[in-house]
């Protein structure tokens, strides 16, 4: 790219639609673990990820960030540890606690994954696994 002026074009990237437009959307995704440890945050973690990219066609290089909030009850790792071990390596995460509201689910691990994609809005497939899918009931889809 030294001297070029010429952006280098990535391989990997989801095709444009035929007008060769791609737009910035946002991925929800939620699951629980089974324990607040380092295996069963990321287990849970490498599944979630694993399906919304699945779901939605979406390639690594395709993912522009990651936000991942966690219940007060998960503390034994980050789940960008997980991310990593799947070779993320180059994307931006950040993690954050969920607010501590009585009564709500329990060993929750929330994602919003922002993506360049040519799909429609409508045609994103936001993904509830396990306790998780009680969430949001009207977005969990068989798979």
């Amino acid at each position: 790219m030294h001297g070029t002026g010429k952006r280098q074009q990535s391989t990997t990237q989801t095709p444009a639609d035929p007008a060769g437009v791609r737009v910035f959307r946002g991925i929800r995704g939620a699951i629980t673990a089974d324990a607040d440890s380092t295996a069963a945050i990321a287990f849970a973690t490498k599944r979630l990820l694993g399906e919304m990219t699945r779901r939605n066609a979406i390639e690594l290089d395709d993912i522009a960030s990651v936000l991942f909030s966690l219940t007060p009850d998960l503390r034994a790792c980050f789940p960008a540890l997980a991310a990593r071990e799947m070779g993320w390596v180059h994307v931006p995460m950040l993690h954050f606690s969920e607010v501590d509201v009585p009564g709500a689910l329990g060993r929750c691990i929330r994602v919003l994954m922002h993506v360049n994609t040519a799909r429609a809005a409508r045609e994103i497939e936001h993904v509830y696994l396990d306790g998780a899918a009680g969430l949001r009931p009207d977005l969990v889809h068989a798979s």
